[in-house]
C-alpha cells in the first residue's frame, strides 16, 4: 500500500498538442523539486503514442558536462514520490486510470541517474497493476555507474516478469567511444564498453526491444562504428543518434552539436558507417518546438527562485542563463 505523498505543482509549461513539462514540490520543502514530462509526437495523436518522463531524484549527482540537471543534489525519491509523478499526468487525463493508448510508454529518464535509486524498480513492479494499460511500455536510460550491479540484475528479472515480448526499453547513454573524452563529458566511474556488453549479452531475451546505445552528437568527440562493432552484437543492439540539446551547461562548456536539427542529413556518413557494419540506427531528432517548451533538455527547476513560481513557456539559452519566455 502506498503511502499519500502530497506533490504540489509550482508551475507548468508548453503545450498540449507537443509537450507539457510540470515542476513540482514534495515534503512541504522548495528544496526538494521535481520535474516531469509528458510529450506526443505529431503528428501522432495521443491514443496512439503517449510519452511520460519522470524524475528519479532530486538533482543529480553525476554532473555530466551536458546535462542541466547536475547540481543541487538532494537524494533521492521514494517509490510514493516516482509513482505520484505518473498519477498526476494519468489522472488528469484518465481519471479511472484506464490508459487506452496504442503505446503508453513511462521513462525514467528525466532528472536523476536510474540505477542510482532502486525505488525506481518498486515503482517499475507497481505500475502493471495500478494502470489498466495494454500498451503500457518502460524504459530506463542509464550511464551504468560502477557500483549499480544489483540495481540491473534486478531490472533484468522485472523485465522478464513484467515487460517481456518488447514492453521494456534499456538505453545506455555513451556520447563518445574515446573512452578520456567520454569520462571528461560523464565525470564519476562508470562501465566501459566491454562491461555494457557483457551485460546487454546476458539482459537479452528473445522478442525483447534492441537495447539502446545512444550518442549525443557533440563537436570534437570520437563515435567510432568501427570501435562499436567490436564490441557489440547487432542482432541485440541498436544505434541511437541524437543532436546535442541546447542546454545551459552545453553553452557554458563550449559544447556543440555536430547534427544539426534542420538538417539530417548532416549525420548521413556516421549513419552509413554504422550501416555498414550492420547495425540499425535511430536517427532521433524531435520537434524544434521541444528546445523552446525545454522538454527534451535539462531542466527548469533551476530557471526559477521560490518567490517566482508563475514563470510560463520554455526558455531559451542567453548567455549561461535560463531566460523564461511565452510560448503561444
Amino acid at each position: 500500500m502506498l503511502r499519500g505523498f502530497e506533490l504540489k505543482i509550482l508551475a507548468e509549461y508548453g503545450q498540449e498538442n507537443i509537450a507539457k513539462v510540470y515542476v513540482a514540490s514534495f515534503r512541504d520543502d522548495f528544496e526538494h523539486k521535481v520535474e516531469f514530462v509528458e510529450s506526443l509526437q505529431p503528428p501522432i495523436p495521443r491514443d496512439k503514442k503517449w510519452v511520460l518522463i519522470v524524475s528519479s531524484s532530486f538533482g543529480c549527482p553525476m554532473k555530466c558536462l551536458m546535462c542541466d540537471a547536475g547540481g543541487g543534489y538532494a537524494g533521492r525519491l521514494e517509490t510514493e514520490e516516482i509513482i505520484a509523478q505518473i498519477d498526476y499526468m494519468v489522472l488528469r487525463r484518465f481519471p479511472d486510470r484506464r490508459v487506452p493508448v496504442k503505446k503508453f510508454k513511462v521513462q525514467f529518464a528525466r532528472v536523476g541517474e536510474p540505477s542510482l535509486n532502486p525505488c525506481v524498480l518498486d515503482a517499475m513492479e507497481l505500475m502493471p497493476d495500478r494502470y489498466s494499460a495494454p500498451g503500457l511500455t518502460a524504459c530506463v536510460s542509464t550511464i551504468a555507474p560502477v557500483g549499480s550491479d544489483k540495481f540491473f540484475d534486478r531490472l533484468a528479472d522485472l523485465k522478464n516478469e513484467h515487460y517481456s515480448n518488447g514492453l521494456f526499453q534499456l538505453q545506455f547513454s555513451i556520447h563518445s567511444t574515446q573512452r578520456e573524452k567520454r569520462d571528461w563529458l560523464i565525470p564519476g566511474r562508470k562501465w566501459d564498453l566491454n562491461r555494457i556488453s557483457e551485460f546487454g549479452e546476458k539482459f537479452y531475451k528473445k522478442g525483447d526491444r534492441k537495447i539502446v546505445l545512444n550518442f549525443a552528437l557533440t563537436k570534437g568527440i570520437s563515435v567510432d562504428p568501427i570501435i562499436i562493432n567490436r564490441y557489440f552484437d547487432q542482432k541485440k543492439f541498436i544505434i541511437k543518434l541524437t543532436p546535442l540539446n541546447p542546454t545551459v551547461r552545453a553553452s557554458e562548456n563550449e559544447l556543440a552539436s555536430t547534427l544539426d536539427p534542420m538538417d539530417p542529413h548532416s549525420a548521413e556518413e556516421i549513419v552509413n558507417d554504422f550501416h555498414h557494419f550492420g547495425f540499425e540506427v535511430i536517427l532521433s531528432i524531435g520537434e524544434l518546438e521541444e528546445n523552446k517548451i525545454g522538454s527534451n533538455c535539462g531542466q527548469f527547476i533551476s530557471s526559477f527562485s521560490e518567490s517566482e513560481l508563475t514563470i510560463k513557456g520554455g526558455y531559451e539559452i542567453s548567455k549561461y542563463r535560463l531566460r523564461p519566455r511565452d510560448i503561444s
